[in-house]
C-alpha cells in the first residue's frame, strides 16, 4: 500500500472510517424516526457511496444534474430524485431516455416547467413523477406559498404523462421548524382539496439530527453530512472527528515566521466562507489560519505558534469550509484507512454539472 506521506499534493483524502460511520449514523436516526432517507450524492459524486447508502437502508439517491443522474444510472442506481428544474428540448430529450432506464422523478416551480415536461411525456408508456418544489424559506428556486403549490399541483395532475409526486423543499439552514410550519399549512389544504401528497422531501445536513422534531416530511435528502466539513461543525452538525474529506498539501515557503504558504489555492479549496472566518480547519495545527487563497497559493496565519508552525516540504491537511465543491474540483480522491491509502478511485460524475 501506499503511505499517506508518499501522494503528490495537493490531493484529496476520504477516511473510510469516518464516512462508514457518518452513513450508518445518518441511516439509524432516520430509521429511528421513521424517514426514508434519500442521500444527495452532489457532495462525494461516488457511485460506490451511493451504493453503500442503499445497502444501508437509503431508498434511493438524490441528483442535482442530469449528468450525475447518468453517471449513476450507468453504475446501476436505479432510484432518484432529480432536484433540479429540467428546461428546454435538449434536457427534456436526455430526461426522457433516463426515464426509460430507471425510476427517476423531477421537480417544478412553474407552470413553464410543467408544460415542458408534460409535451416530453406526453406518450411516455409510464408517467414522470413530479414535485412542487416550494421555498420555505430558502430564497432560491420554489413556489411562493402553499396556495400556489397546490395550484401548481393540479396543473402537474392534469397533464398528460405526469403524476404528482408530493412537495419538496430545501429549508434553510436552522429553519427547519419554519419550513415545517409552511409544508404542514400545504398538507392541510392539499387534504381539504381530496388531493394526495405520496411523499413530503426535505433535506439539509446542518440540521440533519433535528429532522424528527418537525413531524411533516416522510423523507429526508442529506448530502455533506456523509464527509461533513467545517460549515457543519460550525453549525454543530459533526464535529473535526466526523470529517472525513480533507485536503493534503505540502508548505512550500515560509516567508515570515508568522505566515506560510501552501500549495493548495482556490483550485484546491473552494473560496466558499458559509460566514466563517478563513478558507479551512489546519488539522495539525488548529490554531493556524487558512487566511487567504490564490488560484495555486493558499496562505496559512501561524502567527500562533512562536517557532513558525508547520516547516518548509511538511504536508498537513486541511478541512475545507465546503466539501462539496471540493470534490468536483478533483479527477481523483484518494480512500484511506489510518495512514495508507487503500485505494485511488476517480470521481465519477465531476464536472458533470449539465
Amino acid at each position: 500500500m501506499t503511505a499517506i506521506c508518499e501522494l503528490d499534493t495537493p490531493c484529496v483524502l476520504v477516511d473510510l472510517d469516518r464516512a462508514e460511520s457518518n452513513l450508518q449514523r445518518a441511516q439509524a436516526f432516520a430509521d429511528k424516526a421513521g424517514l426514508k432517507l434519500r442521500p444527495h450524492i452532489k457532495t462525494h459524486k461516488l457511485p460506490r457511496f451511493a451504493q453503500r447508502a442503499i445497502e444501508l437502508g437509503a431508498v434511493g439517491i438524490t441528483v442535482q444534474k442530469l449528468g450525475e443522474a447518468e453517471v449513476m444510472a450507468n453504475a446501476g442506481i436505479s432510484d432518484m430524485l432529480l432536484t433540479f428544474n429540467i428546461i428546454g428540448a435538449a434536457k427534456l430529450k436526455r430526461l426522457r431516455a433516463l426515464h426509460d432506464r430507471v425510476t427517476i422523478r423531477v421537480v417544478a416551480d412553474s407552470h413553464e416547467c410543467v408544460a415542458g415536461l408534460a409535451a416530453a411525456f406526453a406518450d411516455a408508456s409510464k408517467p414522470l413523477g413530479v414535485f412542487v418544489e416550494c421555498d420555505t424559506g430558502m430564497g432560491r428556486c420554489g413556489v411562493q406559498s402553499p396556495e400556489a403549490a397546490l395550484d401548481l399541483a393540479r396543473a402537474i395532475i392534469a397533464a398528460p404523462g405526469l403524476d404528482l409526486a408530493g412537495l419538496m423543499t430545501y429549508p434553510a439552514a436552522g429553519k427547519y421548524r419554519e419550513a415545517a410550519e409552511w409544508l404542514a399549512a400545504a398538507k392541510a389544504m392539499f387534504e381539504a382539496a381530496g388531493i394526495a401528497l405520496p411523499t413530503i422531501t426535505t433535506g439539509g445536513t446542518p440540521d440533519i439530527w433535528h429532522a424528527d422534531e418537525a413531524g411533516v416530511a416522510t423523507e429526508y435528502r442529506p448530502g455533506t453530512y456523509i464527509y461533513m466539513d467545517r460549515s457543519q461543525v460550525a453549525a454543530g452538525a459533526a464535529s473535526f472527528d466526523d470529517c472525513a474529506l480533507t485536503v493534503l498539501a505540502t508548505v512550500v515557503s515560509h516567508p515570515t515566521t508568522g505566515r506560510a504558504i501552501v500549495d493548495a489555492g482556490s483550485k484546491a479549496l473552494t473560496s466558499d466562507l458559509l460566514g466563517l472566518v478563513g478558507h479551512g480547519y489546519v488539522v495539525e495545527y488548529p490554531d493556524a489560519k487558512v487566511v487567504g487563497l490564490s488560484e495555486e497559493h493558499g496562505t496559512l496565519d501561524v502567527s500562533a505558534y512562536p517557532d513558525g508552525g508547520p516547516k518548509i516540504g511538511e504536508q498537513i491537511r486541511i478541512i475545507p469550509n465546503h466539501c462539496c465543491p471540493v470534490t468536483n474540483l478533483f479527477d481523483q480522491v484518494h480512500l484511506v484507512r489510518g495512514g495508507e491509502v487503500v485505494e485511488t478511485v476517480p470521481v465519477a460524475a465531476r464536472g458533470r454539472v449539465d
